[in-house]
């Protein structure tokens, strides 16, 4: 057969008609699979917004090489497919980037599609125009704004955390501190907010995707570990199913069973928090029963009656139940959960759902939100979108403190705390009797003075358990305090406590200024920066705020008003010379230095250099750890872990400050790490154990820290060390030890 040779525009010519009947595919899929396009009119109105869109975006691509127009497309497909919404919400994601990166306004969005889609892609499009970038940041009023929008339609939320669950799909194009800087932001931002809208499919993918790019490896190697334990799984499942299959069918359920293996990210996570071994995780999979309910019996009596067939096959591990049947968590998910003792000694986990109630729990409320009926008493979800908007609606200047309070939001962990007429409160866990009171109302976490937690007095920063009583006692004189903001969890208390401590300030820096202005009259004086410039370091005060709100707290009393304002301060000039001794030691300051890729190489010093970067006090990070660098105000660099809690929260909020960065193996410096032991007590462990760190490792102890007690000991050792190579070498010949349990690293603390 003969060879055709295609010349350059030959080839370009078939790249286009590939990527048009891509483009095509996309489009007809999007209308042949949306279960809400059911007229023509639904048709015409997504070909419109298609047509709209691929003309604005046409001869733009995306950094992977596709055309731009396939990216929104890919998000109207979530949207319809994997989230439940409709046409309007399909037409706004299809449309959603038009306004930010094509010439097209927001008005001509209006005239084309009408004030409800325009509103929404007003939602979607990034804030233009100028902002203090000193004191805010762009991501973090970005995300403000999109937010601003839940009082006038939440759907703009649904639209972007498909916006974003593409964009993580397809974040192998980019440059690694991208990567690192949205990795970062999903983890902290988008993935709790899919999960506090009830979103699991889209939270679990969007954790695993992040745990992807800022872990490649780890992520590599669970994700192949599960792939080669998928079979023997699917025979344990298999043996565990068939006496739960054969008695379901005896008492006349319909139902589908299955075995759901844990996220790469949940697994992960396990590991890390209990640090263990992947084969060390013995619930890496659940058991899911759902059920077709029967008619005229309620779903959480069916959900009962299957707990009851399963617990007689199988003893259950009482601690384990998770009752969300009869109080569903706060995203809406409904299901009994329960432990039972498998074979072979095994536990294992089964949710038990009907089929309305896993809808809900793998789409979260989206798909139902239009067919919400109105009687319906208001559900947690509710309750949770209502407290955004009480935060939204109270002003704040600063973005990044919005991002932190709109954070502790997104609580996943809830407690169940009842008035004393026996209403439901639901709160974060360790929530204070504060918090209660707060979420009360705000006046009466103002006048708060104490609580009765189940009859008793306790002091307002108690903390709550899941079904305390509390009675909150108030009086009139009471004020809120500084201290106050320190051990309450709810943004709703923080909040009100901050306004009350502002306008307490506002209040006194009145007072304070009225009173100077009277004290200066009397001695035939206005106010005026050259008396201001005296009385302020006289006062012992950095700013006039300051000063007037000394005055107007009584703690200063302008007695000696006169005798300041008559001192005669005389300009003094003073020339400070440099002068040197010697030879100068001067350091050399190190060039920054960045590979193919634009990652940041960071080498070590030696002798008079200088370093380019400095290590975060935070997270300590060392030689071979996952770092990523921080671009300071000053220009100078911070080397943070990517575990960081602190380096993630700046992905999420100051992503255009990070730099990637990895070290050069080199083994010149020692840095401090932490190491916790633990173990059996027996004669000479603690010798054997330094012995080994000492003078077989050759490495440095900076402080050991060992205790025993009935028969066991643990504690921890600091200790110098060049790199993660060296660290993990020390705690693999530590485990090896007779007596000694475990070892790993801990965070450094100083």
């Amino acid at each position: 057969m003969k060879k055709v040779h295609l010349d350059g525009r030959e080839k370009m010519e078939e790249k286009v008609l590939t990527e048009d009947h891509k483009i095509n595919n996309l489009l007809e899929r999007l209308i042949q699979n949306s279960s809400y396009c059911k007229s023509a009119k639904d048709e015409k109105l997504i070909r419109k917004a298609f047509k709209m869109a691929n003309e604005a975006h046409k001869g733009t691509h995306r950094k992977s090489g596709e055309p731009y127009i396939i990216h929104p497309l890919e998000t109207a497909l979530i949207v319809s497919e994997e989230i439940g919404l409709g046409v309007t919400s399909t037409v706004c994601a299809i449309l959603h980037d038009v306004v930010e990166d094509t010439d097209l306004t927001i008005e001509n969005i209006e005239n084309a599609f009408g004030k409800k889609i325009a509103s929404i892609i007003d939602g979607l499009t990034k804030i233009s125009g100028v902002f203090d970038k000193e004191s805010n940041s762009l991501q973090a009023e970005n995300f403000r704004k999109m937010l601003l929008t839940l009082s006038d339609d939440i759907r703009v939320i649904f639209i972007k955390l498909a916006d974003r669950l593409h964009n993580m799909r397809t974040l192998g194009s980019l440059p690694r501190n991208k990567q690192i800087k949205i990795a970062g932001e999903t983890i902290y931002l988008y993935a709790p907010l899919a999960h506090r809208l009830g979103l699991y499919r889209v939270k679990s993918e969007l954790e695993d995707l992040s745990l992807k790019y800022r872990y490649p490896e780890v992520y590599n190697e669970i994700s192949e570990k599960i792939k080669l334990t998928e079979e023997r799984r699917l025979h344990l499942i298999n043996h565990f199913s068939l006496p739960i299959i054969d008695a379901l069918n005896t008492n006349g359920f319909e139902f589908d069973i299955s075995g759901r293996p844990k996220s790469i990210y949940s697994v992960w996570q396990k590991m890390h928090q209990k640090n263990v071994s992947f084969e060390e995780i013995y619930d890496l999979f659940a058991i899911r029963i759902v059920f077709q309910p029967r008619e005229g019996v309620p779903e959480k009596t069916q959900c009962w009656n299957i707990y009851s067939i399963i617990t007689d096959i199988y003893a259950p591990k009482p601690e384990r139940i998770r009752d969300w049947v009869s109080t569903p968590k706060a995203n809406g998910y409904e299901a009994l959960h329960t432990t039972v003792m498998g074979p072979n000694g095994k536990w294992m986990e089964i949710q038990i759902r009907s089929y309305r109630m896993d809808e809900i729990a793998e789409r979260g409320f989206a798909a139902h939100w239009k067919y919400k009926d109105k009687t319906s008493p208001e559900s947690e979800l509710d309750k949770w979108i209502k407290r955004i908007r009480e935060t939204l609606e109270t002003p704040s200047g600063n973005a990044l403190e919005f991002l932190d309070d709109f954070k502790l939001n997104l609580f996943s962990s809830e407690i169940m705390v009842f008035t004393p007429k026996g209403h439901i409160i639901t709160l974060p866990k360790d929530s204070t009797a504060l918090d209660f009171a707060y979420e009360i109302h705000t006046e009466i976490g103002n006048k708060a003075i104490g609580a009765k937690v189940n009859y008793r007095l306790v002091p307002l920063s108690h903390i709550l358990s899941s079904g305390d009583q509390v009675e909150i006692l108030s009086s009139e004189v009471q004020k809120p305090t500084l201290e106050w903001y320190q051990f309450v969890s709810t943004v709703k208390a923080k909040t009100a406590i901050k306004n009350a401590l502002k306008a307490e300030t506002k209040n006194r820096t009145e007072v304070g200024k009225q009173i100077l202005i009277d004290k200066l009259k009397e001695l035939n004086l206005t106010p005026s920066s050259r008396i201001l410039k005296k009385l302020v370091p006289a006062y012992d005060s950095t700013h006039k705020d300051e000063l007037y709100s000394k005055i107007g707290s009584g703690i200063i009393t302008l007695d000696n008003l006169k005798e300041i304002l008559s001192k005669n301060t005389k300009n003094k000039w003073v020339r400070v010379w440099d002068l040197s001794v010697g030879r100068s030691q001067k350091k050399t300051e190190k060039k920054e230095e960045y590979d193919s890729r634009g990652t940041l190489i960071l080498r070590e010093s030696v002798g008079n250099e200088m370093s380019h970067y400095q290590l975060a006090k935070c997270c300590n990070p060392i030689p071979g750890d996952e770092v990523v660098a921080v671009r300071q105000n000053d220009g100078t660099v911070l080397v943070h872990r990517t575990d960081c809690s602190t380096a993630v929260k700046i992905m999420s909020s100051q992503g255009d400050k990070l730099v990637a960065a990895k070290w050069t193996q080199h083994k010149v410096l020692s840095y401090l790490a932490k190491i916790q032991l633990n173990g059996w007590d027996r004669f000479g462990v603690y010798n054997t154990i330094t012995n080994t760190i000492t003078k077989e490792l050759n490495i440095s102890m900076r402080t050991i820290n060992l205790h025993g007690h009935d028969g066991i000991f643990d504690g921890t050792i600091d200790l110098y060390v060049h790199n993660t190579k060296d660290l993990n070498n020390l705690i693999l010949n530590l485990m090896k030890l007779r007596g000694v349990e475990s070892v790993h690293r801990i965070e450094v603390k100083e």
